[in-house]
């Protein structure tokens, strides 16, 4: 079955830089779109990014671009979101995606902004 792993959070301050990863396992890789979403405390998972199969487009919700970056190594399985500038409302945790016949998750996790 799907399995999705997130890895890279942790607390960061204003300005600062993170990189998240996404392990995956279970399906095909290389032959699926990928997202990050992101859900922050009292507010609905919004999405953040998404790359193609290949990783020749990608797609940016304005309040992130070009500010984030989202890439993936098809060689390894693995899906990264690159984040620079920090700000606080980027505090969230964040969640690696991969819609194949119904939408699948990882577990999520937590990147803080604060001073």
């Amino acid at each position: 079955q799907v399995q999705l792993v997130e890895s890279g959070g942790g607390l960061v301050q204003p300005g600062g830089s993170l990189r998240l990863s996404c392990a995956a396992s279970g399906f095909t890789f290389g032959a699926y779109a990928l997202s990050w979403y992101r859900q922050a405390p009292g507010k609905e998972r919004e999405l953040v990014a998404t790359i193609t199969n290949a990783g020749g487009s990608t797609n940016y919700a304005d309040s992130v671009k070009g500010r984030f970056t989202i890439s993936r190594d098809n060689a390894k399985n693995t899906m990264y979101l690159h984040m620079d500038s920090l700000k606080p409302e980027d505090t969230a945790v964040y969640y690696c995606s991969v819609y194949k016949g119904r939408r699948s998750w990882g577990q999520g996790t937590q990147a803080t902004v604060s001073s």
